[in-house]
Formats: C-alpha cells, sequence, structure tokens
C-alpha cells in the first residue's frame, strides 16, 4: 500500500508530490496533461496586487516559503528555475504616484515598495508620470519545473501519463484502491479539472481564463519587467510576454483572436517600438468566489483530500498551502479556516 495518490500535475500536484518525495513517503502520480493553466503563467514571485497597491492575501509570508521550496526544486532537478527579476509599475496619474506613497507607508507593504520614482526604465516605453520600483520581486519559471518534475517522477516510477477513470477508484474499510493498486488518501489537484470530479464538484471553482501574447521587438532591449494595464517582460533573444487578459465567461482552452487584439492594443499604448505577434497561449485558471484556494478532506470519505483553486497566485501560493496540507493529513493540525473546503459544505450535504 502507497501512501498517496495524487491526481494531477500541476502547481498544486506538483508541490504535493514534492513536499511528499522529501518527506520519504511513497506516492504516485496520474496526470494527462489536459490542464495547462499552471504552464502558461507569468511566473512572478510578485506578492503586491499592482492596480490597487495592497498585499495579496498572506503574500509576504508565502514569500518566504516559496523562495525556499523553489530553491529546494533547483537543486533536485539540477536546473535554474528562478532568477532576480525588476518589476517597474508605470504610473498614469498623480494620483496614483500619490496612491504609491500611501500604500508605502503601510508596515507590510514598505518592504516591497520603493518611493524613490524613476522617471525612465527604457527609452521605448514612455512614462509622463514616472515608474515605482518593486523589491524583493523574481521570475519563475513554471514550465520549466513542472516538465522537469514530470520527468524526475517518470523516470522514478512514480508518474503514470494516462487520464484517471473515477469509476475504478474503489473506497474501501482499509483504504483506496485504484487498478489493483492500494493508497492510504487521494489528493486531487486537477485544476479546473475538478468541475468534473464526482466527489469535489460541489465545491464552487470557477473558471478565469488568461491570455498571454509573445512578440519580437528587436530594438526594445528591455530587461525589466513593466506593468501598466498590462505586463511586459523578457523572454530572451528580442523576445517578449505580454499579458494577460481575464475571462470568467468563455471556457475554451483555446487562444482567442479578442484576447489578441486587445492585448496588441494596450501594448501599442506601452511601448513605441514596432513588435511581431509570433505566439500565443491561453489558460483556465482555478479560482473561487471568496478568491481563496480549496484545500482539505472530503466531508465523508475521510481519506480524499482536495487542493485546488489557486487563482493566478498558485506560483506563490502552492508552497504554503501544500505545506498546511500535509501537516493537517500528516499531524492533525487545523488547516486555514479561510483555505478549509469545509467552509463550503453545504447543510444539505450527507452526514458520514
Amino acid at each position: 500500500m502507497k501512501d498517496y495518490l495524487i491526481v494531477g500535475l500541476g502547481l498544486s500536484g506538483s508541490a504535493m508530490a514534492f513536499r511528499l518525495e522529501k518527506m520519504g513517503k511513497s506516492f504516485l502520480v496520474f496526470d494527462d496533461e489536459s490542464q495547462e493553466a499552471s504552464k502558461v503563467a507569468g511566473g512572478f514571485m510578485n506578492p503586491v496586487i499592482l492596480k490597487r497597491f495592497t498585499l495579496a492575501w498572506k503574500a509576504d509570508e508565502q514569500l518566504e516559503k516559496a523562495c525556499s521550496f523553489y530553491s529546494d526544486a533547483e537543486d533536485l532537478l539540477k536546473k535554474p528555475l528562478l532568477a532576480p527579476l525588476e518589476i517597474y509599475r508605470r504610473f498614469s496619474s498623480v494620483e496614483e504616484q500619490n496612491n504609491w506613497f500611501a500604500a508605502a507607508d503601510k508596515p507590510r507593504l514598505a518592504p516591497f515598495l520603493d518611493t524613490n520614482l524613476v522617471s525612465e526604465v527604457n527609452p521605448n516605453i514612455p512614462g509622463e508620470f514616472s515608474f515605482g520600483r518593486l523589491r524583493k520581486t523574481a521570475r519563475f519559471d513554471p514550465k520549466g519545473f513542472l516538465e522537469s518534475y514530470a520527468d524526475h517522477l517518470e523516470e522514478n516510477g512514480r508518474l503514470k501519463r494516462e487520464t484517471f477513470n473515477y469509476q475504478n477508484l474503489k473506497i474501501t474499510e482499509a483504504g483506496i484502491e485504484y487498478h489493483g493498486l492500494a493508497f492510504k488518501n487521494v489528493i486531487f489537484c486537477e485544476g479546473f479539472g475538478l468541475r468534473n470530479n464526482p466527489y469535489f464538484n460541489y465545491l464552487p471553482l470557477r473558471g478565469n481564463k488568461g491570455e498571454y501574447i509573445f512578440i519580437k521587438a528587436p530594438g526594445l532591449n528591455l530587461e525589466v519587467g513593466v506593468k501598466s494595464s498590462i505586463f511586459i517582460f523578457p523572454a530572451g533573444d528580442d523576445l517578449y510576454a505580454v499579458g494577460a487578459t481575464y475571462s470568467n465567461t468563455d471556457k475554451s482552452p483555446n487562444p482567442t483572436e479578442g484576447a489578441r487584439e486587445e492585448l496588441v492594443t494596450k501594448l501599442k499604448d506601452l511601448i513605441n517600438i514596432d513588435f511581431e505577434v509570433v505566439d500565443q497561449v491561453a489558460g483556465l485558471r482555478p479560482s473561487t468566489i471568496d478568491r481563496r484556494p480549496l484545500a482539505g478532506q472530503h466531508p465523508i470519505h475521510k481519506n480524499l483530500y482536495c487542493f485546488n483553486g489557486l487563482g493566478s497566485r498558485g506560483i506563490l501560493l502552492s508552497p504554503t498551502i501544500s505545506e498546511g496540507l500535509l501537516d493537517n493529513i500528516e499531524k492533525g493540525i487545523d488547516l486555514d479556516p479561510e483555505v478549509d473546503i469545509a467552509r463550503f459544505t453545504p447543510k444539505w450535504f450527507p452526514k458520514a
């Protein structure tokens, strides 16, 4: 009997597997690469919501754990994944400047907001009202991490690249059986695919579609990330990623012409140099109605767990929430109530 069966190998599933591996636990992962949101994430390690100059939920605490977690991942995979990347917020008015200074006076935001404004970050990015620099920011390579870690698991016999069939899952008094294999616990980390999970589809998971374009812009020579109404950041060889769009109505996994046009229009307002769109990617981010992750134990089947709903901040959230969920399972430590799926157990749900 193995300790864990993990379904899904996005950021949440990979974080669970990585921690279980460090703990010396036995586990097997099933993944069919049907959920691509993690691989098309921008990869910013930034705790500040730059639209309103507010700290994302507990992001200062999560940042420290994330840096340590991904450093350990680099050591295991022998692959660089995390690199410093300066990020600048372009202000559109004096009012935004004032809001930046007001936010920088708050104790938890002060470490991240530089009050020495910069008049120019690049000659091809005009900024009438200057730029504010974020401190302690970095760029993470989510695609590189997920693909390298999947290969690592496969090489060690811990990954099956196939679709998980719920009908073949048998819940017994002794544990869980699946295709003749026995497990103590199952953790579903399926992203937006959780909507099709017969055990957890009662949870209020929403899909928030995001799209990026990649441009080639010789002569731009931008070495930092810049946030205006959109983000632009360097991807090497005169390539830049630009995004992202947000849609809570379009649930298709495919890139759209409308999103492309929106990003191109906003980009022309940001940079004053010619560019060519060379690629476009899309993904459905799993989000929740209260903008908090979903983690915890099924209300009836005590061997079934869920880890989901990371939204657009999975890179920061997954190391912290995975640690909390494993502490809950292995040590009986209570989950943060803002994360625990018990908050969404319907009153009509049958009692165990």
